[in-house]
């Protein structure tokens, strides 16, 4: 993996003091896209206008869609784009002990059985597990996946952004997986315990994961995480209707594009940047964006049109 970019701010002025961390935590499964882009650069100025810190995560949990080659072109893509982090990158794919040690917390609790469920037996229920494999007992071995047994009590938090929001987790997805049946830790459990590691206290993302949310905080309460502040910006669809994503064949950037990029990222973001930094540099666009970032501007706003 590439070093070169693990820096912090350049400017003894803009040395972190206050107790924000932020993060920003790519998939390596193509290189950086705008829509990537508008989530970044949302997590980076919130960071920066509090003086907090902001943290690089790279979530390569899926070797099969991952790449070294696609993790370097975004780091680089970012560093070119002046949208510099704290300290070192962390890569998930050298956190495996840390997702078995939760694991093994939650077992000790009760929480956990094994699921040999395939997708066609469960296609008919909705994406809600109804409790199959719960009381079967399966002793866990190859090819089996590990779920989550959820309580049957209602999760609550408010949004930055989006308001107040409940999920009764029985009701809504059931007992969730979080070790597939190839043996990949999942996505749910990785990321509670990599932003308690990391001390995160705001998580700026899109809202396309504000569904994941609840299981988030439920997992972090059963490992005695501290839950952060979630803000969901809406993410940006294309003329199909489809979130811009690597899945819906969205080009990555041209990072020599600086100043006009990050101008877009900022009309998306709704902060009517000066017309004139379409044609600056990336410093002085994103020293105009920190110092007149306003996050409420995206309030209750579910989705941006490309």
């Amino acid at each position: 993996m590439t070093e070169t970019f693990d820096h912090s701010p350049p400017s003894s002025s803009n040395t972190p003091s206050s107790s924000y961390i932020g993060r920003f935590a790519p998939s390596p499964s193509g290189p950086l896209h705008l829509g990537s882009l508008v989530a970044a650069l949302a997590s980076w100025l919130d960071a920066r206008q509090a003086n907090g810190r902001w943290l690089l995560r790279m979530e390569d949990l899926d070797p099969p869609r991952e790449s070294c080659e696609a993790a370097d072109s975004i780091l680089f893509a970012l560093d070119s784009l002046g949208l510099y982090w704290d300290g070192p990158v962390l890569y998930q794919s050298s956190r495996y002990a840390a997702y078995r040690e939760a694991i093994g917390q939650l077992q000790a609790k009760g929480l956990v059985f094994a699921c040999d469920c395939t997708r066609q037996q469960l296609q008919d229920y909705d994406g809600i597990y109804p409790g199959t494999c719960r009381n079967r007992n399966l002793l866990d071995g190859e090819g089996l996946a590990l779920r989550c047994i959820v309580a049957d009590h209602t999760i609550a938090f408010s949004d930055a952004l989006q308001g107040y929001q409940s999920q009764h987790l029985a009701d809504a997805v059931g007992d969730f997986i979080i070790r597939r049946k190839d043996g990949l830790f999942a996505y749910q459990l990785a990321v509670v315990v990599d932003d308690a590691f990391q001390g995160v206290t705001h998580v700026v993302r899109g809202i396309d994961l504000l569904d994941s949310t609840a299981r988030q905080i439920y997992l972090q309460q059963q490992l005695s995480c501290p839950t952060p502040c979630y803000a969901h910006i809406p993410v940006i669809i294309n003329d199909q209707g489809q979130k811009l994503s690597k899945q819906h064949m969205a080009e990555g950037i041209k990072p020599e594009e600086q100043g006009a990029l990050l101008y877009s990222a900022l009309l998306y973001l709704q902060q009517n940047p000066d017309p004139d930094l379409q044609y600056a540099d990336a410093k002085d666009v994103l020293d105009w964006a920190i110092e007149h970032w306003s996050p409420l501007a995206l309030t209750n706003l579910k989705t941006l049109t490309e």
